[in-house]
């Protein structure tokens, strides 16, 4: 049994190391709510407040100007499809390599094995790449930005290992049932691996939410550009055209390009932060799951 703290020692390393991991939790939110405070804010609390958490005078003139044209909306949109196809596909591939190899008796396991490992280790590079999809015809399309990357090396060692720990009952069960291989894959293995599949798929979606190399390096087309690009192009390049002055009142002012690069900010942040909630339980699980056995 756990005995209780009834020491001092052990009560003030229990407040230090709560304090230590609240302040280390406030400075990593801080930023955070400062960018979400500042696409509120109008120019003259920009100019004059150096950093502040709440503005003094609220306005939603960022978020009326970013959404006065479809550039945003466009955008999104093409995050939300990136994001689900190459989740889907991610996990489609991963899944059915891993149960291969999880295979003993699979002819040559090993020998690719090491070639997942290897692939972990040394990449062909960024030329390499951008001609291999050039001559594969998927340049300017997106699936130039999802197959690439079907498969995540670690991912794939950690998912393997998981599958190797389910009962082989299981599977000779199902066998005599007369399921094929694909069979016991889907009605065995995957309803059984729902921690470890919810905790790499979203590993995989917020990959995909969050990369903009690939679509900037792989689509020439700026209809197709998803959120991250956009956000860089606003943060970076400060190339503001995200909205339309056409379609807003006459009267209105357009708000200051910092608090328009914020809001972008929080546009761009918000969706993939709504998931976490959702998966969060299975994250240690997931993953721990894989990993107690090579």
């Amino acid at each position: 049994m756990r005995k209780n703290h009834d020491t001092l020692g052990e009560k003030l390393f229990d407040v230090f190391n709560f304090a230590f991991l609240a302040a280390f939790a406030l400075l990593t939110v801080l930023p955070f709510i400062y960018i979400i405070a500042g696409s509120f804010a109008t120019e003259v609390e920009l100019t004059e407040r150096k950093f502040f958490l709440f503005p003094t005078d609220p306005s939603l003139a960022a978020y009326q100007y970013i959404f006065s044209s479809d550039t945003i909306f466009r955008s999104i949109g093409n995050s939300v499809f990136i994001t689900v196809a190459g989740t889907l596909t991610n996990l489609a591939f991963t899944l059915s390599m891993a149960y291969a190899l999880s295979r003993k008796d699979l002819m040559g396991r090993n020998i690719v094995m090491n070639l997942v490992i290897f692939s972990m280790l040394f990449s062909g590079g960024m030329i390499p790449s951008y001609l291999l999809v050039k001559e594969l015809g998927m340049l300017d399309s997106y699936a130039a930005v999802i197959l690439p990357g079907a498969i995540s090396a670690f991912s794939l060692i950690i998912i393997k290992n998981f599958f190797q720990q389910l009962p082989a009952g299981l599977e000779e069960s199902a066998r005599i049932d007369g399921c094929s291989d694909m069979g016991v894959l889907w009605r065995i293995v995957i309803p059984l691996s729902k921690p470890v599949i919810a905790t790499f798929g979203l590993f995989y979606a917020v990959g995909h939410w969050n990369n903009f190399f690939s679509a900037l390096l792989f689509l020439n087309d700026h209809t197709k550009w998803p959120l991250q690009v956009m956000l860089r192009e606003i943060v970076m390049l400060s190339q503001l055209a995200v909205g339309d002055m056409n379609n807003m009142d006459p009267n209105f002012v357009k708000p200051p390009d910092q608090s328009v690069k914020m809001a972008v900010i929080v546009v761009g942040t918000v969706p993939i932060l709504m998931v976490y909630p959702f998966l969060q339980k299975h994250f240690a699980k997931g993953v721990l799951l894989g990993s107690i056995k090579g």
